[in-house]
């Protein structure tokens, strides 16, 4: 059901928005108006109890943190997230990051790493560390990757720590 959520939300994003993402309009501004076609989407496949957040930082009232290995974690801010806020036990839902194609590898190996992190199910992190707050178990994160010149967008999937597809679609 997320995948499909995303599919309409992210076809619409790309036909609304097709000339911000030719005029290389920042990619804040493209995660919010990315943001506005799955909350619509979210709430066409009645998931009312979730929120749609850009830029969300917080964890219970701390910083967002994940953790990638027994002592390697850091606080994040992710591009985009649909999530309950902590109100319901699967709390969350989808996590996104998005670069351009013209950013530099390393910035889009660590929006990688983290998703991989925030994907993680509670059995892959358990002995860790002692750090009840860091966040996973996100249903499903996606990395987008917008490249303007050509018109076209790449999406890694991501499920339970790991990639598990990618596909381009042009617009």
């Amino acid at each position: 059901m997320l995948m499909s959520l995303f599919n309409e939300a992210l076809d619409e994003f790309l036909w609304r928005e097709r000339d911000n993402i030719i005029a290389n309009i920042s990619e804040r501004n493209l995660c919010g108006r990315l943001m506005l076609y799955l909350d619509a989407a979210r709430l066409r496949y009645g998931l009312a109890d979730y929120f749609t957040d850009t830029e969300y930082n917080r964890n219970k009232g701390d910083l967002k943190r994940v953790i990638h290995g027994p002592d390697d974690f850091n606080t994040i801010t992710c591009d985009l997230i649909m999530h309950s806020r902590g109100r319901r036990q699967d709390d969350n839902l989808i996590a996104i990051e998005m670069k351009k194609r013209h950013h530099k590898a390393a910035s889009k190996d660590a929006d990688r790493r983290r998703l991989i992190a925030l994907t993680r199910a509670p059995a892959a992190v358990q002995g860790f560390a002692d750090m009840p707050d860091h966040v996973y178990d996100y249903q499903l994160g996606l990395f987008i990757e917008l490249d303007g010149d050509q018109a076209t967008c790449l999406v890694e999937v991501y499920q339970q720590g790991a990639k598990v597809e990618d596909f381009q679609r042009g617009f």
